[in-house]
């Protein structure tokens, strides 16, 4: 028998009591019935099987009198009188496709200022009695932190298809704005009582001010899945299916090539951006932080951004010189390999952490700069070439001994396992087996030896039964989508398809789909930012970018494939958000008042143009970390990516969805593909880059005409919305 609260053991019995429901609606197997009892309003929904989950949507200990009702086909709308003041519930279930959606929404307008100490969790599962008897189910992943508040579960005992719950948690700003309560961790619980509860108040509402108190979606799956991968795509379909119901925060235009020039300014120029060793100067890895030794990571990290920038925009960049220059001192000759530290440098290290220690590697710190070199050797690079295939052996030799199986920290010279895992119980870096397999895919590519493919498969087949858990790393987690996807293209194997939509799931699973609009957090837009590590408590600038960069090479090598429609929704959703919100790790972006003046690393500089490492929860300063100069492929990343470049012309057409198949000829229309899904709108803009007026435009979508025309905004650019997942042909006059 579970262990139930006395909220449940009596929601349980008031639900059992209730005969005459005040509104119901039957769709395929799924029967929504509306519940008044002594405490609680109440949407009981019978599942597939037979199983019961009620969905507590109003509550009060004095219970309530209905003072007005509005119902229609698909929904109810309720009035409720309390001794403590007036909540409004609004229940609709969305029928528009055969998933169905259940969304109510609830507000409080109370009498008096008002103290909240406790509210109860609002889903419980039960019996077809409603009586809370033993049930059992799975949770396969929650909300951590300030991540999205979620529930994704699988009744087990009765079986029934999973089902997601989502709470719109940007709707509840207001609450905690007024309480002073952050929103992490509110959605949760043990089976079965689970669900939403508003945080503890620190100050009371206020009188006569209604806020919304609740906003949650649940989609309900319609099949039980029989493998991890498809329990993974379920989440994908069912988070898509309530991300297109969700109310959407604007974008607006950022000026990112001006940005960048501000960003690269900095970078180049700032003292506090470099350190010199034995006559070779590095990129410090945050501002102003010179006693940790340079990092290969963070010099390359910089360039490849640079690289792509570079050969986007035609220009040359000293800077990329003097970072090559200082790549070769990373090798070790001994042990064959490129280091993580530089070794003319290494007795800086002083061992205040685990791995600033000599010797010792991050697991990912010795692949990632692999996957950087092997791009640089790719594209010709004959020094980064030497270096990556010199270290090949070495990497192998260490995914080898660990079985392909990686810890957390371990010696270079011994392989002596330092930290074995993350937490007890919690294993390695286990996305690192999937960024090991887009090193040996790269290997493959650049010298077409099979061995290397061999490898990318052994560690590949590690990844399996990780399930969320697989995410360790967000960049990390990225780079294994795009090589199991690879993989699946080169070897037919399915199952390297569902591994690649698994990690995807897992990336998902550590996005914050609201927007935190309370302390600080009004001073920033983070719909839809993503979280760095599994346990972070905050958003960061590097690997955000580095994802961003991995999903539009994600996107590239699916062309051919017929991924999951929810895939590309997400995905170009994703990009589209970072593209509007990235600009804010920038500290003159943001308040003085909210930065951190004492970070744990380096400095932070409020003008400089060099990006924050985190930003935080509302009532939270932000650049706690440091300011972190390796996260200055920000603004490089983005520009080659969204900004197309038209012969002969004075503008750009900018785009903030990925696009494919770009045809731009000088004195010829200008054709591509937008991404997505053309259920959802993107942004299209001419930008100018000149004096010239924008000329004319005609633009056809999917081969017809489209009537509208751009509306002009600052500096006589000009703006349309365009849908996702068409085909786009401009022409100019």
């Amino acid at each position: 028998m579970n262990s139930l609260s006395p909220w449940a053991l009596l929601a349980g019995t008031d639900l059992a009591k209730a005969e005459k429901p005040l509104f119901s609606i039957d769709y395929q197997n799924f029967l929504f019935q509306v519940f008044m009892t002594i405490d609680s309003l109440w949407i009981s929904t019978t599942l597939p099987g037979k199983i019961l989950c009620n969905f507590r949507c109003a509550y009060s200990p004095g219970g309530f009198t209905v003072s007005d009702e509005h119902t229609s086909e698909s929904g109810i709308t309720l009035i409720l009188n309390t001794v403590y003041g007036r909540q409004t519930v609004a229940i609709l279930v969305d029928t528009q496709k055969p998933v169905p959606v259940l969304r109510y929404i609830t507000t409080l307008k109370p009498k008096a200022d008002l103290v909240i100490p406790y509210w109860p969790k609002d889903m419980l599962f039960t019996a077809q009695t409603r009586i809370s008897e033993n049930s059992t189910g799975k949770i396969h992943a929650s909300q951590w932190g300030t991540r999205t508040g979620f529930i994704y579960m699988s009744p087990t005992r009765p079986k029934a298809a999973p089902l997601l719950y989502l709470q719109n948690l940007s709707a509840i700003s207001a609450y905690c704005e007024q309480t002073e309560t952050s929103l992490g961790d509110t959605v949760g619980g043990e089976w079965p009582e689970l669900g939403f509860s508003l945080p503890a108040s620190k100050k009371p509402l206020k009188a006569g001010k209604e806020v919304t108190i609740s906003d949650a979606f649940i989609a309900f799956g319609t099949v039980i899945p029989k493998t991890e991968a498809e329990v993974m795509t379920c989440y994908l379909d069912l988070l898509a299916r309530i991300y297109l119901l969700m109310p959407l925060p604007d974008t607006q235009y950022k000026p990112w090539p001006e940005i960048l020039q501000n960003g690269l300014k900095d970078l180049t120029e700032s003292p506090g951006c470099w350190s010199q060793v034995a006559g070779h100067k590095y990129f410090n890895a945050y501002v102003s932080d010179y006693d940790t030794p340079p990092e290969i990571m963070v010099q390359l990290a910089i360039l490849l951004p640079l690289l792509d920038y570079v050969e986007w925009s035609g220009t040359k960049l000293e800077v990329m010189q003097t970072i090559k220059e200082g790549l070769p001192d990373f090798y070790n000759e001994k042990l064959g390999t490129i280091m993580r530290w530089l070794p003319a440098a290494e007795d800086k290290l002083k061992g205040e952490e685990e791995q600033k220690m000599p010797m010792v590697m991050d697991s990912w710190y010795l692949h990632h700069p692999l996957l950087n070199l092997s791009r640089l050797a790719l594209k010709g690079d004959k020094i980064a070439k030497a270096l990556f295939l010199n270290s090949l052996p070495f990497a192998i030799r260490v995914a080898r001994h660990f079985k392909y199986i990686w810890p957390v920290f371990y010696k270079m010279d011994t392989l002596e396992v330092i930290k074995a895992e993350t937490a007890e119980g919690k294993g390695g870096e286990k996305d690192v087996a999937g960024l090991y397999a887009h090193v040996m895919l790269q290997a493959f590519e650049l010298t077409k030896e099979r061995k290397y493919l061999t490898e990318a498969e052994h560690a590949a087949k590690t990844l399996k039964g990780y399930g969320f858990d697989i995410f360790y790393q967000a960049n990390n987690t990225a780079f294994s989508a795009g090589a199991l996807l690879r993989l699946f293209k080169i070897t037919g194997n399915k199952d390297y398809l569902g591994l690649s939509y698994m990690c995807l799931a897992s990336i998902f699973r550590n996005t914050q789909l609201w927007d935190c609009n309370y302390g600080y957090g009004k001073n920033f837009p983070k719909f839809f930012a993503l979280y760095p590590l599994n346990d972070a408590p905050y958003t960061a600038a590097y690997e955000e970018q580095e994802v961003f960069c991995a999903i539009h090479d994600y996107l590239k090598h699916a062309e051919g494939v017929e991924i999951l429609p929810s895939v590309k929704l997400l995905l170009a959703e994703f990009i589209r958000y970072v593209v509007d919100r990235s600009v804010y790790y920038y500290p003159p972006m943001l308040p003085p008042d909210m930065l951190e003046e004492d970070p744990k690393t380096g400095e932070v500089d409020p003008k400089l143009w060099i990006a924050l490492e985190d930003l935080q929860d509302g009532w939270l300063k932000s650049g706690t970390v440091g300011q972190e100069v390796y996260g200055a492929g920000n603004a490089f990343g983005i520009l080659p990516r969204h900004y197309l470049r038209i012969p002969g012309r004075d503008f750009m057409v900018y785009v903030d969805y990925p696009i494919a198949d770009l045809n731009a000829v000088k004195g010829k229309p200008v054709s591509f593909s937008v991404l997505g899904s053309s259920e959802l709108e993107c942004r299209m803009m001419l930008v100018k880059t000149g004096r010239s007026k924008i000329p004319e435009i005609e633009i056809s979508i999917n081969g017809q005409k489209h009537p509208a025309k751009g509306k002009k905004v600052t500096g006589g650019n000009q703006e349309f919305k365009i849908p996702g997942d068409c085909s786009i042909n401009l022409k100019f006059t």
